[in-house]
């Protein structure tokens, strides 16, 4: 894993002098990031960011350093925003690129990319190529201008500056759109450079969300990048391979590399993501709709009781079903039998009851699951707390003739802890999916060891201490924090087993 590495100097808002712009060009140039400073005006636009705002930058660096390792590959010096329409073309996959590019048709790769072979280039585009008397109308706002006031892209459509700023500034500001601006012209489909945008727009407010637009474009579009999900972070993560891996951004956050959530180890990326969803629909009022609704035997629809009438007739328009409440079979054959119901046998009763009886079920399972996530998930966010009162202990045990150093196994313990909770948290994510085996068994004992433990250990860290139970509770400390991670690493061991050799089977949600 590699990080973008931050610029550690300083860049003053709204700077006179060029001595910290100097400072931050010498940096780029000693990371091997030189900065193209047309590429997208950065360097003119750096003295009026504020300093937290540089961080951003940095992804521009790398970007460069894919513009020079793939010109020195194709050996042929493309223009940046050409270079960089590419490779977005294929997700920043370089290795796919060079494969379209040197299967020999390069004609039909640059129009898939919206952009003109630069060997064909028929005219180079310039703000004023030629002075002419003679006005001319602009084909968008239809105002006669002189000739040096139009300008265009190689596809040959010029229209006047003006027009352009405003058709820039509203694709830009409006509809949040970057790498995929077009030509103005009616059908055309040829994208607008970066060099052009940053030329004919002059508000820096409008450059900096173009520039934005980029950089958070390159970083999603790359699959070996991902921005950290912390707030207010702006670090940028690298990998050398893409894959569901813990990785840890220089601001301390730990996540999945691969769907941006805390890392989730044992469970899979896909069942997280369909948890979370459940969880989402599922709101806090499932225990009340367990305990006062039923279902519609016929719809599902659920139905609450306002009155004392076995009798219910469901409110769905396309429904319009009569039932019995007690029974939930059709409320025909009960004649009138309003508040009593003495027709449990009936075939299509029982098969209705049964119906809402998997239902039910269902439904205590996931609060079952849900309500044991939730538990570990808010003794985690109890982290912080913990380590408070772990840092007053130690430093109590230290006023007891104990070394800094001897006290340092309450915050190890601690750390356990709160790896373990996290573990024991998505495993309950993982077992609401898996299908009973004799492997699911095993995994539920050495869940329920681990989870007997893990309170022990909690137990410990929050006793008070004294001279006396002094040394007897850092031996049953270190001794449950050891145990732990042991039971943590075997239960860990035995999920990614059952991995590799598809021991495990899935409940369908």
């Amino acid at each position: 894993m590699e990080q973008i590495k931050l610029y550690s100097g300083r860049i003053s808002n709204g700077s006179q002098n060029n001595a910290e712009l100097d400072d931050f060009r010498h940096w780029a140039d000693s990371q091997g990031r030189l900065c193209n400073p047309k590429l997208l005006g950065l360097c003119t636009l750096l003295p009026n960011l504020k300093p937290s705002l540089v961080a951003n930058m940095e992804p521009i660096f790398f970007q460069q350093k894919y513009y020079m390792m793939l010109n020195s590959i194709l050996k042929q010096q493309l223009d940046s925003t050409i270079t960089r329409i590419l490779l977005s073309h294929f997700n920043w996959d370089k290795e796919k690129l060079m494969e379209r590019y040197f299967d020999g048709n390069l004609e039909k790769l640059f129009a898939e990319c919206h952009v003109i072979n630069p060997s064909k280039k028929s005219r180079t585009r310039q703000m004023n190529t030629r002075s002419s008397a003679q006005d001319m109308p602009c084909q968008i706002c239809y105002l006669n201008y002189p000739n040096s006031y139009f300008t265009g892209l190689e596809c040959g459509h010029k229209f006047c500056m003006q027009c352009w700023s405003e058709y820039l500034t509203t694709k830009i500001m409006e509809e949040g759109m970057g790498q995929t601006i077009s030509c103005p012209a009616h059908g055309c489909d040829i994208l607008v450079d970066d060099n052009t945008v940053m030329r004919l727009i002059t508000d820096s407010k409008v450059k900096l969300k173009y520039q934005h637009l980029i950089t958070n474009s390159f970083v999603e579009c790359n699959r070996l990048l991902k921005w950290c999900p912390a707030p207010d972070c702006h670090h940028v993560v690298k990998v050398q391979y893409p894959d569901a891996k813990p990785v840890r951004c220089k601001c301390g956050r730990q996540f999945c590399f691969n769907c941006g959530e805390n890392w989730h180890d044992p469970v899979k990326c896909k069942w997280l993501k369909k948890w979370i969803k459940k969880c989402d629909d599922d709101s806090e009022t499932s225990n009340w709709i367990a305990a006062n609704t039923k279902e519609c035997p016929k719809c599902h629809v659920t139905i609450e009781k306002d009155g004392g009438c076995n009798h219910m007739v469901c409110r769905n328009q396309n429904c319009k079903a009569e039932f019995c409440w007690v029974c939930l079979g059709p409320w025909e054959p009960h004649g009138s039998a309003w508040y009593n119901c003495n027709r449990y046998n009936e075939d299509d009763a029982k098969a209705a009851r049964d119906a809402q009886e998997r239902s039910r079920a269902a439904l205590q399972r996931y609060l079952f699951y849900c309500n044991r996530y939730m538990n570990h998930m808010q003794s985690l966010r109890f982290e912080h707390k913990l380590y408070a009162q772990v840092k007053q202990k130690m430093e109590e045990m230290q006023q007891h003739n104990m070394s800094w150093i001897e006290v340092q196994f309450l915050k190890k313990a601690v750390d356990v802890l709160c790896q373990c909770r996290a573990t024991l948290m998505y495993t309950y994510v993982f077992a609401f999916y898996l299908k009973k085996n004799n492997q699911s068994i095993i995994f539920e004992n050495n869940q329920a060891d681990l989870e007997n433990a893990t309170e022990v250990l909690s137990g410990y860290l929050e006793r008070d201490i004294s001279q006396d139970s002094l040394q007897d509770i850092k031996q049953k400390v270190q001794d449950k924090y050891r145990y732990c991670e042991s039971r943590r690493r075997v239960l860990l061991q035995h999920v990614h087993e059952g991995y590799e050799k598809d021991l495990w089977e899935y409940i369908e949600d």
